[in-house]
């Protein structure tokens, strides 16, 4: 069983890291071929790659992974493209959470974890371009295995034919898993991205799951795959259409004024920045999400 695990766990870690590489070379694409219209006269971005490092209480070696981040593209202002592999042991406070939210007994006694994924996000440079999140990962530890993640759209200026292509997109790679899916998926993102101290989701939704272990480890896997796979034909058409439009400081303000309920988000609510920063991860690469700049009002 130890054996089968380890090779299921190489298998899902090397599927992160390709999914992270085909998104890098479509981004960097992206900025390349921006030649007409908003900053083409400036220079294209480029990813910067840097290694995160992960230790233990005792000093040993607790993995790591990349931290691939743009600034001042043509096209992205700020985007991140993580990946991470990192084990241990969970402290203390993180075995409370863990056995608190998902009901795993024993986690006291042998507090072991391994844990992989992707996370993204990307802020524009064009107001009309939106803001995007994706992230899937697997998490193990000696009782419980698991798969989740999925993708939201953030956009400031709302269009109602990019929301309905992103949907489409994830309807299309999710219906092979089961038609029930993508609905269950949809309403646990509505639910999971709402702000509750501002009344109002932080975007126009997607799909997410957690804790998702049917017992069919493959079945799993081949979702959480299929997954990751609808992130860009889902996105992409988005941004190579409003990267083409003019905007002006109204456009610009509400972009800010959005990225600040993102920012709270981000801060406030979401799981795996508390994770992440519970288990002593790289804090920048925990924080990449966070935009350049953001507005209050």
């Amino acid at each position: 069983m130890t054996e089968q695990f380890d090779t299921q766990k190489t298998r899902a870690s090397a599927w992160f890291r390709q999914l992270r590489d085909d998104i890098v070379a479509a981004f960097e694409g992206l900025e390349a071929s921006h030649e007409v219209g908003p900053l083409a006269d400036a220079q294209p971005g480029a990813f910067e790659v840097s290694e995160t490092k992960r230790t233990s209480d005792d000093g040993s070696d607790a993995g790591g992974g990349l931290m691939s981040v743009m600034r001042g593209g043509r096209v992205f202002e700020k985007v991140g493209v993580n990946i991470s592999t990192v084990y241990g042991t969970l402290g203390e406070r993180a075995q409370m959470a863990m056995a608190a939210r998902k009901g795993i007994p024993g986690m006291k006694d042998d507090p072991r974890f391994w844990a992989s994924g992707i996370s993204l996000v990307a802020h524009m440079q064009n107001p009309h371009a939106p803001a995007v999140h994706m992230n899937t990962r697997m998490f193990w530890t000696p009782h419980a295995w698991w798969f989740g993640g999925g993708s939201d759209l953030n956009p400031c200026i709302e269009y109602a034919e990019d929301t309905a292509h992103f949907h489409d997109q994830q309807r299309v790679h999710l219906d092979p898993h089961g038609a029930d899916l993508y609905p269950k998926l949809k309403a646990w993102a509505d639910e999971y991205f709402y702000v509750p101290h501002r009344g109002r989701a932080r975007g126009v939704g997607g799909i997410f799951m957690d804790d998702h272990c049917t017992g069919d480890w493959e079945a799993d896997f081949a979702l959480t795959q299929d997954i990751g796979r609808a992130f860009l034909p889902a996105y992409l058409p988005l941004v190579e259409k409003r990267r083409m439009q003019d905007w002006d400081d109204t456009d610009k303000d509400a972009q800010l004024v959005h990225r600040g309920l993102y920012a709270e988000y981000n801060l406030v609510y979401d799981r795996g920045t508390k994770f992440g920063l519970e288990t002593g991860h790289d804090a920048n690469a925990v924080l990449m999400s966070l935009p350049p700049l953001a507005k209050w009002v």
